[in-house]
């Protein structure tokens, strides 16, 4: 059994939570051999008592066949943060979940990514600026990502889905659950057109604190987050001070001074975001990186600049590392896997993460299905 399985049968465990998991891993018990710890053995390193009995009791490859069964039968699946697949940017933020549960089109983890999150009540301003920046960022080829809540979250969502960008619906409670009910057709249309992520099992009952634990997701997910509208308490600023945690761009929406519901993106103006007035402060971010090749931007030059074949700009590897040119050279007798590329570079996990992230955003590299990469 690997370590995805492993890890997906503790996860699904009731009373095993981030910091349990986190012990058990770094403990080195994440093996097979764990089946038959005692309950003795899991109390020594850490769990609580709960736990510890379930796990001493319960914990076994037939736990975890049930569970990967009833998975299955629900049309859900999962990735572990061991998985190639897991989302790379993800991977490098702050406590990343250990499992993700998932419905829909997959391949938009691999995209770029812009959050957006503002309040639930919004006013006619932010709902207008909200839908604009949404429908005109996907229709360039970004996939929106927020988290179904009412308000700008829903209003980004709906913009964003018909584009060819997408959305990524990241839900504070259970993948088969649904809050606000309001959003039942929503998150049937984005399970259908989009994706829904979730790191909670099926069943996990719902309480208020899983929803802050969501916005770390949302941020990690993304290259930057936007703040539409939101007061000076928020929950959208939570997300913002989760995308500076993971070294992500802020991006704030100015509003009027005499408005409540724009205190809190006006006071990220005043520490640092970036203003946004039109679409095109954020897309000026990051066009140049992917060398237009998104969808929407079509083919061909761009812009007056020079092409290469398929239409796409030719690479200037002036504007490579030295480390990301290595690497590069390297990817010219691939495409390689993770691992692959991990025993060819000599580079450490981390590093290579970082290398490959760069080279993606630069659009000198592509990520292909199983976490194989290959140069563009």
């Amino acid at each position: 059994m690997n370590r995805s399985e492993l890890l997906f049968g503790l996860h699904e465990m009731e009373g095993i939570g981030w910091a349990s998991l986190n012990r058990i891993v770094r403990c080195g018990m994440l093996t097979e051999a764990s089946f038959s710890c005692s309950e003795k053995e899991w109390l020594g390193i850490g769990l609580p008592p709960a736990a510890a009995d379930r796990l001493a009791k319960q914990w076994s490859p037939d736990w975890i066949a049930r569970r990967l069964e009833l998975l299955e039968a629900s049309g859900y699946r999962y990735l572990a943060v061991t998985d190639e697949a897991y989302p790379f940017r993800l991977r490098e933020a702050a406590e990343p979940p250990w499992v993700l549960y998932l419905r829909g089109r997959t391949e938009l983890l691999t995209r770029p990514s812009i959050a957006m999150v503002g309040t639930r009540a919004p006013t006619v301003y932010g709902r207008r600026v909200g839908e604009a920046l949404a429908s005109a960022l996907s229709a360039k080829g970004m996939t929106i990502i927020s988290g179904l809540a009412r308000g700008i979250d829903s209003i980004c969502h709906e913009a964003a889905l018909p584009g060819p960008g997408g959305t990524i619906a990241v839900m504070a409670t259970a993948i088969d659950k649904i809050y606000p009910p309001e959003n039942r057709s929503l998150l049937r249309a984005i399970k259908r057109e989009g994706l829904v992520v979730s790191e909670y099992p099926i069943g996990t009952k719902s309480h208020p604190g899983l929803f802050p634990r969501r916005n770390r997701i949302i941020a990690g997910l993304a290259l930057g987050t936007v703040v539409v509208e939101a007061d000076s308490r928020s929950g959208s600023l939570i997300t913002a001070d989760a995308a500076l945690e993971a070294g992500r761009d802020v991006f704030a929406v100015p509003g009027p001074i005499t408005s409540p519901k724009s205190r809190g993106s006006n006071d990220l103006l005043k520490q640092g975001a970036k203003l946004v007035s039109s679409p095109e402060d954020i897309w000026e971010e990051y066009r140049e990186p992917w060398l237009r090749t998104l969808p929407g931007e079509g083919a061909g030059k761009a812009d007056g600049g020079p092409t290469g074949e398929g239409g796409t700009l030719a690479l200037d590897e002036n504007n490579l590392t030295s480390e990301e040119s290595q690497l590069y050279h390297i990817l010219h007798q691939g495409p390689f896997t993770f691992d692959e590329l991990l025993g060819r570079s000599g580079y450490d996990f981390g590093l290579l993460h970082s290398l490959l992230l760069s080279l993606i955003i630069k659009k000198a590299v592509v990520q292909l299905p199983g976490a194989t990469y290959k140069i563009v």
